[in-house]
């Protein structure tokens, strides 16, 4: 794999640092130390390194690894060799796998941090692997992308970290250690995309500069087989579904588990395949492999096709290894499917979806659980039509995502509890995760009626410290506490996460007894609508055609939330 990182296409890297490059050169005439005393390739890399966070972290890197190199070319691989270098060597770390006998958990997580560094490594290869050839015209798409599989990276690594959560060994601390400078170095890489979005922002590039404010989408694309094309606009029942493969308990389908369905997946696909799941409660835990692209998974209605298991933390494993299903492999989409968590709100964290997959869609599914259910771990995801039940934290993670026309319900946590909607886990400022609720309503669920005026409940609290949740043109229930937003812990992430309400409604929508943090803004229709839609925060206009799921690209019109579209 790391062959392939190095051998891949640099074409816009090489022209993001050439660019940076530019950039550094103009401000650096008042350097602590005469340029001409240093070497060539010192002040290539001290210029190289110079708009990130890190600089210390990437020229010490850069002088190891990149040698007598001066070009942005050769600087530019060698920044993505050394910080995949860096997790592969924390997945060896020996000092982590002699304590494995001490302690069950600890070998849960670092059998996790197997698993999740590689997606890190594998989301670096990427950045090389799909953007060489681009044209001037897709820069800010194939900028997107990069943001995308980088922050993913970033927060592979921190997942890992998290895996050692109420562990008693010295492993945690040892892990931190070793992925510090390839969290940094991932991080550095962001910042010199960030640097080059700016400028070519600047210089007035067309593709900087799209519509926002656009007509209801849906249907797919031309170039998709016809009888794809048909099948995605119908339901089963209906004359013309004919999906690629069947699943079905009593045994009238192709298989009679998902599971085993799934094993006979064409690998690698760059054309939709269609599984149908009819009626049935399906026992099994479900897993989209990475290697699983373009599943489509449709069901006979939410309530209908269910499937369920009920693995929660309290089992000595990870938040991570409780989901009763997790989607892995790029572009999936569900419809017409319930999953849930059975575990209860005794049992703490139990997810009943996890979600990595990149440009994932969910259409009229529904997610049923208590602590944790929707776990949206990562990359661009959208959700449709949805009903997500939970108690504490809810929705988590640090995908881009974007919920619209969903319901959200609150269900009965413990007494001595209190319900959370929402942890976004965004640990790094430039990270492109972030949490946008649209058009959606937040009430309580039949179970929770009677008690929700003694349990509080709020909109989100920040899990990590740069942690970014906006609720935009959604119905609030008057059940949701006045102060809106929980803290952590302390004052941790207060002063440095991003929580905004836009244009909402409700008796629960009034802001003026809201918390007074640094984090909470007040953000405009137009600073919503410029950042946070499906079109600008997942780029869905790009991707969401194909799949044949309604969507709204901008927001609803100025003062006219509510209405259901």
């Amino acid at each position: 794999m790391k062959g392939a990182v190095i051998g891949a296409s640099t074409v816009l890297v090489v022209a993001v640092v050439a660019t940076i490059c530019v950039v550094s050169f103009r401000g650096s005439g008042n350097g602590e130390r005469d340029e001409g005393e240093m070497s060539t390739s010192v002040k290539s890399i001290k210029s190289f390194c110079q708009p990130v966070d890190y600089r210390e972290t990437c020229e010490k890197a850069l002088k190891a690894a990149a040698g007598n190199a001066t070009s942005p070319t050769d600087l530019a691989k060698a920044i993505f060799k050394v910080t995949s270098d860096r997790i592969e060597k924390a997945v060896r770390e020996s000092a982590v796998l002699n304590e494995l006998k001490n302690d069950p958990r600890t070998s849960v997580a670092l059998d996790n941090c197997r698993e999740l560094l590689d997606y890190a490594i594998d989301d670096l290869k990427t950045t090389f692997d799909r953007l060489g050839g681009f044209e001037m015209t897709n820069f800010k798409s194939a900028v997107d992308d990069l943001r995308t599989w980088l922050s993913s990276a970033l927060t592979y690594q921190e997942t890992c970290l998290d895996g050692f959560d109420n562990t008693t060994t010295a492993a945690a601390a040892k892990m931190r250690k070793a992925l510090n400078s390839s969290q940094e170095l991932t991080e550095n890489i962001l910042a010199l995309v960030d640097e080059f979005s700016e400028t070519l922002a600047n210089l007035g590039i067309p593709s900087f500069h799209r519509r926002l404010l656009a007509e209801h989408a849906g249907g797919v694309p031309s170039w998709m087989p016809d009888a794809k094309r048909r099948l995605l606009k119908v339901s089963p029942g209906e004359k013309g579904f004919k999906p690629d493969v069947t699943v079905a308990k009593d045994g009238s389908g192709d298989f009679k588990t998902i599971n085993a369905a799934l094993a006979k997946v064409p690998v690698k696909s760059a054309t939709t395949y269609v599984m149908y799941v009819k009626a049935g409660t399906y026992r099994e835990y479900v897993s989209v492999p990475r290697n699983v692209t373009n599943l489509v998974m449709i069901g006979d209605g939410a309530t209908k096709t269910v499937i369920t298991g009920d693995k929660s933390f309290m089992m000595n494993i990870t938040t991570k290894d409780t989901a009763t299903m997790e989607a892995i492999g790029n572009g999936f989409l569900m419809r017409g499917i319930g999953v849930e968590n059975t575990a209860g709100a005794k049992n703490h964290q139990a997810v009943a979806l996890r979600v990595q997959s990149d440009m994932s869609a969910f259409y009229q599914c529904q997610f049923d659980g208590y602590q944790d259910t929707l776990y949206t771990h990562t990359s661009r995801q959208y959700y449709r039509d949805c009903v997500i039940t939970g108690t504490i934290d809810f929705i988590f993670g640090n995908a881009q995502v974007v919920f619209q026309n969903c319901l959200i319900q609150v269900r009965k946590c413990m007494d001595n509890q209190q319900n959370i909607v929402t942890a976004q886990g965004r640990k790094e400022r430039r990270s492109a995760g972030g949490t946008v609720i649209h058009n959606c309503t937040i009430a309580p669920h039949p179970e929770f009626e009677k008690s929700a005026g003694k349990l509080r409940t709020f909109l989100g609290r920040p899990w990590k410290e740069h942690s970014r949740t906006l609720y935009i043109q959604s119905e609030i229930g008057g059940f949701i506490d006045p102060k809106g937003w929980l803290p952590w812990l302390g004052d941790f992430g207060l002063n440095t996460c991003y929580y905004a309400e836009v244009e909402n409604h409700g008796p629960g929508a009034d802001t003026s007894k809201r918390v007074k943090w640094r984090g909470v803004k007040n953000v405009t229709y137009q600073h919503a609508l410029q950042k946070y839609t499906v079109e600008s925060f997942i780029q869905g206009q790009h991707w969401l055609p194909q799949l044949g799921v309604p969507f709204i690209p901008g927001l609803l019109p100025q003062n006219q939330s509510g209405r259901i579209h």
